[in-house]
C-alpha cells in the first residue's frame, strides 16, 4: 500500500470541521510524518498510575513471521504467538495494562483493543491516536481497562487482521459470581493467508476494481452466493479455511468437561470478512452478554456473529460429543468447528452440519440490555444521519457518500448524548464499529454494543455519551470496505 498516500490523506480529513456531517472510511496503512494540522494534533501517551485496589497487567507482544500449524495444513503468515490457542490476555475491570509492541515485521503495525472504551492516546489508529510503530522499533500501549467484558485487540494498519494477528482480552469482573464450572473462549476466522491468495493481494484486486462511489439506495447484488442468506450479501471473498482457535475443520480443538457441567463460552468473531452462524449440537444456548455487556437472558439454538463481535453464553454440557460448529454465512465452505467431550462418542466427518445450524439465529442487535447495563437515560441534543453507501461493481464502499480521505469528520461537544441513525443503503451486511465507547441502542432496551450489525436497507439509532474525548474512528469492520473507504471519524 502507499502509506504516505494514506496518512496524507487521513492528515486532510482531519483538517476538515463540520458539527453534524459524517463520511467515509478506508484505512490505508499510514506512515511517519513530520506535520499534523493545526486543529487536530496526535495525542501524547503520558505515564499512568495503577488505580488503588487494582493491578498492574504487563505483557509483550512480538508480531512476526511465523508458520502456524492449522492442524495439517501449514501456513506462513504473521503473528504475535506460535499457537492461536490458549493465548488470552487477561486482567480485571480497572487493572492498569501495560502491553509492549516488539515489532519484528518487515513493515509497520499497531494495536487496537478493540471494544474497549481507553484513553485516546492508546487505541491504536496510526496517523491519528498514534504513530505507527516502524519495523524492529517497539511501543508501549498504557491504558485502564474501564469494562468487563469479553474484547480481543488486532492491529489497525492495512489488512493485517486478515492474518492472524490478534487474540482475545479478557476483562473479568471482580463482583461476578463466577457460577460456572469451566469457560471456553473461541476465536473464529476466515483463513487464506499462507494457504491461498494473500490478504494484500486480495485487497490489491478489489482495489484495481475500484471506482466512483453509488449515492442513494443501491439494490447491486454483485457479492458472494448472493441471495443465499437472510442477512442479505454476506461477504465478499471466497476463503479456504474457516477455523476455530486456529484449527480448521478436520483437524478440531477438543474442548472436555463434565457431563452436568455449566459452561462459559466467550465467542469473538475476529474474521476479515465472514459472518458465522454458530450452534452445540443437541444443546441450546443461553446467551448472557453482547460485546461485553450485560442482556436478559436468551435461549438461541443458533447465534450470528458478525466481524468483531463477541457474545457470551452459558450452556449446561450432556453426556457423550458433540460438535460446536460455526458457518461461514452466505459462503460455500467446511464450517469451522469444536468438538466438545464429556463422555463416550464418535466424531462425525467435518463436513457434517449440525442440525441446530438449518434454522433461525438469534442476532445481536434483537437482544436487550440487563438493566444494570443500560447509560442513564437522557435525550439525544445532536442526531447525526449516518448512511452507509457502496456497490460490489466498481468495488467501492464509503459513508454519506464519501470515501474515506474525501470525508469530513464528525464534530460533537464534550458531554452530550449523540445519537447515529445509520442506514444501511446497499445489499451487503455492514458490521459497523466505534472506537472509544459503547452505543447503546434504544431500539433494543438500550443494549449496549460497540459493532452493530446493519442488514441491507435497514436503519438503527445507537446513542453514545461524549465522555470519552479524541479522535475516534467509526468504520465497516468487514476488513475490506474499511481499507476501499467506509470509515470516518467522530472527534471532540
Amino acid at each position: 500500500m502507499n502509506t504516505i498516500t494514506r496518512r496524507q490523506a487521513l492528515l486532510a480529513g482531519l483538517g476538515l470541521a463540520s458539527t453534524s456531517a459524517l463520511a467515509a472510511c478506508g484505512a490505508k496503512q499510514p506512515s511517519p510524518a513530520s506535520t499534523t494540522p493545526a486543529t487536530w494534533a496526535i495525542p501524547t501517551q503520558t505515564p499512568l498510575a495503577t488505580p488503588a485496589g487494582a493491578t498492574t497487567v504487563t505483557h509483550t507482544l512480538t508480531p512476526r513471521p511465523v508458520t502456524l500449524d492449522l492442524g495439517g495444513v501449514l501456513a506462513k503468515t504473521w503473528a504475535y504467538t506460535d499457537e492461536l490457542d490458549g493465548n488470552v490476555l487477561r486482567g480485571k475491570a480497572g487493572d492498569l495494562f501495560r502491553v509492549t509492541v516488539d515489532n519484528q515485521l518487515p513493515t509497520a503495525t499497531s494495536v487496537h483493543w478493540h471494544g474497549i472504551a481507553l484513553r485516546n492516546a492508546s487505541d491504536g489508529v496510526p496517523g491519528v491516536t498514534q504513530d505507527p510503530i516502524a519495523a524492529k522499533s517497539a511501543f508501549t500501549y498504557e491504558f485502564v481497562a474501564p469494562h468487563a467484558g469479553t474484547y480481543f485487540f488486532h492491529p489497525h494498519s492495512g489488512v493485517q487482521i486478515d492474518r492472524g494477528l490478534y487474540a482475545p482480552l479478557v476483562l473479568d469482573d471482580p463482583r461476578d459470581p463466577g457460577d460456572h464450572d469451566a469457560e471456553w473462549v473461541l476465536v473464529l476466522d476466515d483463513w487464506t493467508d499462507g494457504v491461498g491468495k494473500s490478504p494484500d493481494a486480495i485487497f490489491a484486486d478489489f482495489k484495481a476494481n475500484s471506482g466512483p462511489l453509488s449515492q442513494g439506495m443501491n439494490h447491486d447484488m454483485g457479492g458472494m452466493d448472493h441471495g443465499s442468506s437472510p442477512l442479505g450479501d454476506a461477504g465478499d471473498v471466497s476463503y479456504p479455511h474457516y477455523v476455530v482457535n486456529g484449527r480448521i475443520p478436520a483437524a478440531p480443538r477438543t474442548l472436555t468437561a463434565r457431563p452436568g457441567d455449566k459452561v462459559r463460552l466467550r465467542l469473538i468473531n475476529a474474521g476479515a470478512d465472514t459472518i458465522f452462524k454458530v450452534g452445540l449440537s443437541g444443546h441450546r444456548l443461553t446467551i448472557t452478554h453482547a460485546d461485553g455487556f450485560a442482556v436478559q437472558p436468551v435461549e438461541a439454538t443458533a447465534i450470528y456473529l458478525a466481524m468483531g463481535e463477541r457474545i457470551d453464553a452459558t450452556v449446561t454440557v450432556g453426556d457423550g460429543v458433540f460438535v460446536l460448529q460455526a458457518a461461514p454465512e452466505g459462503k460455500t465452505g467446511t464450517p469451522a468447528r469444536a468438538i466438545v467431550k464429556t463422555g463416550a462418542g464418535s466424531i462425525p466427518p467435518a463436513t457434517t452440519r449440525i442440525p441446530e445450524l438449518g434454522g433461525k439465529a438469534a442476532l445481536g442487535t434483537a437482544l436487550r440490555a440487563a438493566d444494570a447495563a443500560k447509560l442513564p437515560d437522557k435525550e439525544p441534543e445532536q442526531t447525526l444521519e449516518v448512511q452507509l453507501n457502496g456497490q460490489m461493481k466498481p468495488y467501492a464502499w464509503g459513508i454519506n457518500g464519501k470515501k474515506f480521505g474525501e470525508d469530513t469528520p464528525l464534530s460533537i461537544s464534550p458531554g452530550q448524548r449523540v445519537r447515529m441513525r445509520m442506514t444501511n443503503m446497499t445489499m451487503m451486511a455492514h458490521p459497523m464499529h466505534i472506537h472509544g465507547h459503547t452505543w447503546s441502542l434504544p431500539g433494543s432496551n438500550g443494549l449496549r454494543k460497540d459493532t452493530v450489525l446493519l442488514l441491507p436497507m435497514q436503519t438503527i439509532e445507537a446513542d453514545l455519551q461524549a465522555d470519552n474525548p479524541g479522535a475516534w474512528m467509526l468504520h465497516c469492520h468487514n476488513i475490506y470496505h474499511a481499507e476501499i473507504g467506509m470509515m470516518t471519524s467522530l472527534r471532540y
